[in-house]
């Protein structure tokens, strides 16, 4: 759901209760980036600093957000919103993190996780919602100090992909051709499947048994139904994979990779 401004969320020494806040018109909204007193705000990670990947469910399996609040007369409490958007108060969705709590100390890392299987989880709604989003992050004084910063953080939420390979046939002899097919999928936020992801670069890649690294053999594109199918010449044993180097709204993956016995 849409989430409400900041400052109908901040009321007093608590904030942000529910996952998801609908939004509603309130008096005019606290300034995106607002301080008072000697309150300080700051390391703030998401995710551990990688991209957030959303499968077909629309859930996330597991986020953490971190941030240190700190003012020398200790915490009242700290929290934040994860939101796609302009600012906090113009967004399309959402989600809050749990109150940090009091704590009596100058300075505290508050740690939040939301998981697919609690009731306060990430979630998604609509596949426009992919690409990049931001934190409004607050913590407030156990004094009545407090600092409001919007953007606290940007990060990236994608929607998830998947890749197959398989090379045929096999076992294959030296210099005969190789066929290697597969397909890409994109996660749909909205339908909740996982559909033909087409009109995407991928690139064929060789491992030769006994190495360990991957290296290019070729570029193909993906079908309009997320297809893929190219050959190559056979050349020594090793494994053939697709890979997919992602874009600002879905994720990188690349296929296990599929190996061939050449003899």
């Amino acid at each position: 759901m849409r989430i409400r401004s900041a400052a109908a969320v901040v009321v007093g020494a608590s904030a942000l209760s529910a996952l998801a806040l609908p939004a509603v018109q309130a008096a005019p909204a606290a300034p995106a980036d607002d301080v008072q007193g000697d309150t300080q705000l700051s390391n703030v990670i998401v995710n551990d600093g990688k991209s957030i990947v959303v499968g077909a469910s629309g859930k996330a399996a597991s986020v953490t957000v971190k941030l240190t609040a700190s003012d020398p007369n200790g915490i009242s409490d700290a929290g934040g919103i994860l939101y796609h958007g302009t600012d906090v108060n113009h967004n399309d969705w959402g989600v809050t993190l749990p109150s940090c709590g009091q704590h009596l100390v100058t300075t505290y890392t508050c740690s939040f996780t939301l998981k697919s299987t609690a009731n306060r989880h990430f979630g998604v709604s609509k596949n426009s919602q992919a690409g990049t989003w931001k934190m409004w992050a607050y913590a407030i004084g156990a004094d009545g100090d407090y600092r409001f910063r919007d953007p606290a953080k940007t990060f990236k939420v994608l929607r998830a992909t998947k890749l197959t390979a398989n090379a045929a046939p096999e076992p294959v002899k030296k210099g005969k051709t190789i066929t290697v097919t597969g397909t890409l999928t994109l996660a749909n936020w909205e339908s909740h499947k996982d559909i033909g992801y087409g009109g995407q670069s991928v690139a064929l890649q060789f491992r030769k048994a006994g190495t360990t690294n991957y290296v290019n053999v070729k570029g193909i594109k993906s079908s309009t139904t997320g297809s893929l199918k190219t050959t190559v010449t056979a050349s020594a044993d090793g494994y053939y994979r697709f890979t997919y180097a992602g874009s600002a709204t879905a994720a990188t993956v690349s296929a296990t990779g599929d190996y061939i016995d050449v003899r």
